[in-house]
């Protein structure tokens, strides 16, 4: 008997692997439930709740239309009268005619007391914007309180004596590839419309220096410009500005401006009526793997400068051939990055800027000036004199040193050093690397340039000593790059 029941009391090992397998099943069928749950099944509730706050926008614009040629008639002619007289009788006297020409977008409200987001490109040279308000609301003629072309956002008002149905924005840096969103406007205007889609990518840049979209296959048409794009929490995360498309039709690339951009320009908009970006004060490029060995660096992180007007930087030491590792305590991996935060930092603000030199990091303290005021200064382009530069070839390009008609005819001032870039042969690195007739060397090794025997010099040195390539800064038309160019 003990025997026995010490038998019966152990598990048996293919029971046991069933229901382990039976769990397993009912875990994956809990968690597909789950999933299927965050799933919507309609946007009806969404879509009642922030569509009163989107609006279409009509614009219109005073176009003036030549009448085409008038008849010639002498001066003194008995019928100089008649003519005139018929002429002006069908509009077609001395002064030109004009027409009214209209456009549609949307917009949505953003505050109760009348504060209206769009697209710059949606007002842009209007004379009369008028809002339509969703439902039986009416319109209004709306005032431009400012526009930011670089990030194509605009900022309107209407006077109203009750309050308006409005939206906030939500956190576009939250939103994740894959979740749902909608889109909201006056497509080709035909009336408030909504489509749903999801987000299919982040941080696109499309052409301008401060861009940050949101790609999305919702549908946006033409007339969707300055529309909301909505997370299912309500929250604006986006504004509808650009499709890509070959037709003018969606095609399920659409890009919406994050709202964590629109919101910063929006604030300043609205208590200045004018954007103000920080200024640094400093022409900068990437590094490239080519680069480090000229740098000393070990990675491609961080910023190089190739110049430094007159500006805040200068004015806190920066220089040319420093590597912008940091800035106001954030580190910077590339030129976008950079231009990005301080472009958000506010002006006047000093900020501490980490650099490398020399192998050595240095911090130095930059107090931002506004971009918006940044000026570049050119000097003036002086009399050529005549005479004939010194000429060689080295590294596949035709080098000549400077003088004043070499000068004259780059644009260069009186006293500016360097190499002159003569000619370059197609089949060298130099051209590969962008280098073109019309280049002026004026650094190698983050050394000064002056002459060719000069610079022969320096390319020798960096090969006994092991260098594999050349850092070389170049200018062309007054701007400034790195590039280098093996040793060979």
């Amino acid at each position: 008997m003990k025997a026995q029941a010490q038998s019966i009391s152990r598990p048996n090992p293919k029971y046991l692997a069933t229901l382990f397998a039976v769990m397993a099943a009912m875990v994956l069928a809990f968690a597909s439930a789950a999933n299927a749950q965050t799933r919507p099944t309609t946007f009806a509730d969404l879509a009642e709740k922030v569509s009163p706050s989107v609006v279409n926008i009509t614009t219109a614009t005073v176009v003036s239309q030549d009448t085409g040629p008038q008849p010639m008639v002498p001066e003194g002619s008995p019928f100089e009268d008649f003519f005139r007289d018929f002429l002006d009788r069908n509009g077609q006297g001395d002064q030109p005619r004009s027409r009214r020409s209209s456009a549609l977008g949307s917009g949505f409200v953003i505050s109760e007391d009348g504060y209206i987001v769009t697209n710059n490109h949606v007002i842009d040279g209007a004379d009369e914007v008028v809002i339509e308000f969703y439902g039986d609301r009416g319109e209004l003629e709306a005032t431009v309180i400012g526009t930011d072309p670089n990030t194509d956002i605009a900022l309107l008002k209407v006077e109203t004596d009750e309050p308006l149905p409005y939206v906030s924005f939500g956190d576009s840096d939250a939103i994740r590839v894959g979740d749902w969103v909608l889109a909201m406007g006056n497509p080709l205007g035909q009336g408030f419309s909504i489509s749903a889609g999801i987000i299919s990518a982040r941080g696109r840049e499309l052409q301008g220096t401060y861009d940050d979209f949101l790609q999305t296959d919702a549908a946006i048409n033409r007339g969707n410009s300055g529309g909301p794009l909505f997370s299912m929490d309500g929250e604006v995360i986006g504004v509808n500005t650009a499709i890509l498309s070959p037709n003018g039709g969606s095609i399920g690339i659409g890009f919406s401006m994050s709202s964590n951009v629109v919101t910063k320009v929006v604030g300043q908009l609205k208590e200045f009526g004018e954007t103000r970006r920080g200024w640094l004060g400093v022409r900068i490029q990437d590094i490239t793997e080519d680069m480090l060995e000229g740098l000393n660096l070990s990675s491609t992180n961080g910023v190089l400068v190739n110049d430094v007007p007159e500006g805040p930087s200068k004015e806190a030491g920066i220089q040319a051939g420093d590597v912008i590792m940091s800035f106001d305590g954030s580190d910077v991996s590339n030129t976008r990055e950079l231009v990005k935060v301080v472009g958000n930092a506010p002006v006047g603000k000093a900020v501490r800027v980490v650099v490398m030199r020399d192998g050595q990091t240095q911090t130095l303290k930059v107090t931002l000036g506004r971009r918006e005021e940044a000026v570049a200064s050119n000097g003036e382009d002086k009399p050529m004199e005549n005479g004939a530069p010194m000429q060689k070839s080295v590294l596949g390009m035709t080098l000549g040193a400077l003088d004043d008609a070499i000068r004259g005819e780059l644009g260069l001032n009186p006293g500016d050093k360097g190499l002159a870039v003569l000619a370059v042969e197609e089949d060298s690195e130099a051209f590969e690397k962008g280098m073109r007739q019309g280049d002026v060397i004026t650094e190698a090794g983050q050394l000064a340039v002056e002459d060719i025997a000069g610079f022969e010099k320096m390319i020798d040195e960096a090969r006994e000593a092991g260098r594999k390539s050349m850092l070389l800064l170049v200018r062309r038309g007054g701007e400034p790059r790195f590039l280098a160019l093996a040793l060979k």
